[in-house]
C-alpha cells in the first residue's frame, strides 16, 4: 500500500523525495529520515522513510512532478520565433517538440494555449537541454508567482495520480509530525 506525502505547509499531496542539502539533512537521513520538498508551495521538510527498497537510487532529480500534455505553444526571444507542441509540464519548466532550431542558455518567451477561449499563459524561459526527446525550458520565474499556469498544473495534477502514487510507492514514504523538537519512541 502507498501513501502520498503530505505537505506539512499547504497540506497538498504530491511532495517528492529530494538530496539532503544541509549537514542537518545528511545525518536525518542515516536514521532513516529523509528530505521532501513539496511541489506546490516548493517547502522542504523531513519525513520518515520505509523499507530498505527505498536508495538513493530512486531519488529523481525532478523537484516538480510532470504532468503529460499536448499544448500549442509560441515562443519568441531576440530575433528567433517559433512554434511547437508542450508535451510535459511543470511547475518548474516544460519540455517541447518544435524544428526550430535554438541553444542550451537561449532565453524565450513562451506563449502556452490551454484552452482556445482563453489568452495563452505567458512565462519567461531558458532552453536548459535539448535531446531526441524535445527542448526542455527552464522557468525564470516560479511558476506560484503565475496564478494561471499553477491553477492549471493543479487542475491537471490529479489526472496523474496514478503517476503520484508510484512515485510515492518508490520512495515508501511517511511525513513525520510536525513538531520536531518533541521526543518520541
Amino acid at each position: 500500500m502507498s501513501r502520498q506525502v503530505i505537505c506539512p505547509h499547504c497540506r497538498k499531496g504530491g511532495a517528492f523525495r529530494s538530496r539532503p542539502q544541509s549537514p542537518h539533512e545528511y545525518i536525518a537521513s542515516w536514521i532513516w529520515v529523509v528530505p521532501f520538498q513539496c511541489q506546490f508551495c516548493s517547502h522542504r521538510f523531513l519525513a520518515c522513510r520505509l523499507g530498505k527498497e527505498s536508495s538513493d537510487r530512486l531519488i529523481d532529480r525532478r523537484e516538480h512532478l510532470r504532468i503529460p500534455v499536448r499544448l500549442c505553444l509560441s515562443f519568441s526571444g531576440g530575433k528567433m520565433r517559433g512554434e511547437g507542441i508542450v508535451m510535459d509540464l511543470s511547475l518548474g519548466g516544460c519540455i517541447i517538440k518544435s524544428e526550430t532550431n535554438v541553444h542550451v542558455d537561449d532565453i524565450f518567451y513562451l506563449e502556452i494555449a490551454v484552452a482556445e477561449d482563453e489568452p495563452p499563459i505567458e512565462v519567461a524561459a531558458m532552453v536548459r537541454s535539448i535531446s531526441a526527446r524535445g527542448i526542455a525550458f527552464k522557468f525564470l520565474r516560479k511558476a506560484q508567482e503565475n496564478k494561471r499556469l499553477l491553477s492549471f498544473i493543479q487542475s491537471h495534477a490529479g489526472s496523474t495520480s496514478s503517476v503520484l502514487s508510484h512515485a510515492v510507492e518508490l520512495t515508501g514514504a511517511v511525513p513525520l509530525a510536525q513538531g520536531r523538537g518533541t521526543s518520541g519512541k
